[in-house]
């Protein structure tokens, strides 16, 4: 019998939903443990990029997880942001953050699906999302929906994880995702699918040319790459322009 594509996403996506549920509790300790807190400089180097072009703006954080790029993007001194995440879980999490740093009149964490955003088109001033993409059952499906929800000349900004290609990074990179990520993910998360799915993810996604084309294809312009660290992160942009 086959698989059909749509039974696929939907079980990609429930498996996802699941499996961030079970990690939820130690996903932000992780996150700085395992990246050695380069993923705070990267968020950070991600705001300061949308900061070039937007004052105050509206902004979509998808895959919003626990709200840490939510959090960093108050620096813009948004209007308003809005998080979704397919993880209750997380977002729970994420509430209670929100609060405790006095932010929750701005940020606002809602449970809601990348490949079917619950807001009218042309609504926000830039869409981003950091270390999510990979996890959309339909990548360039969930890339589409947030150019729908972006006004005209709105922003689209993916922090995402790279494959460097030069030396030294490249052994290394590839030897601590494969041995040591999932290792230390299992130790502290007792969950070792969850780990071994991390760097699987990372290693099938493509990066580099080959995502700017994704972007390309939801129908984006003057899209751009800015490798982080040696190429093991990569901040992606793309700006939605309308047809003449």
């Amino acid at each position: 019998m086959e698989d059909h594509p749509a039974n696929s996403n939907e079980d990609k996506r429930a498996a996802v939903e699941s499996m961030f549920d079970s990690i939820a509790w130690r996903y932000d300790f992780l996150n700085h443990f395992l990246s050695f807190n380069f993923d705070r400089l990267w968020r950070r180097r991600a705001v300061r990029l949308i900061s070039k072009s937007f004052k105050s703006p509206y902004i979509l954080d998808v895959a919003t997880g626990t709200g840490d790029l939510a959090i960093t993007a108050m620096k813009l001194k948004p209007r308003k942001i809005v998080g979704l995440d397919i993880s209750k879980k997380m977002l729970e999490l994420g509430i209670e953050k929100v609060s405790k740093k006095g932010y929750s009149d701005i940020i606002e964490l809602r449970y809601g699906d990348s490949e079917k955003i619950p807001f009218e088109e042309n609504i926000f001033d830039v869409a981003m999302v950091a270390f999510g993409v990979r996890n959309f059952s339909d990548p360039v499906k969930g890339l589409s929906e947030m150019r729908r929800v972006l006004r005209d000349k709105g922003m689209i900004m993916v922090l995402e994880f790279s494959k460097p290609s030069g030396f030294p990074f490249k052994p290394l990179y590839n030897f601590y995702f494969r041995n040591i990520l999932p290792l230390f993910g299992k130790l502290f998360s007792k969950d070792k699918a969850a780990y071994r799915y991390l760097p699987d993810s990372v290693m099938k996604f493509p990066d580099n040319e080959e995502f700017l084309q994704l972007l390309v294809q939801a129908g984006f312009s003057n899209t751009d790459q800015i490798k982080l660290t040696g190429g093991v992160a990569s901040i992606y942009t793309g700006i939605k322009l309308s047809m003449q």
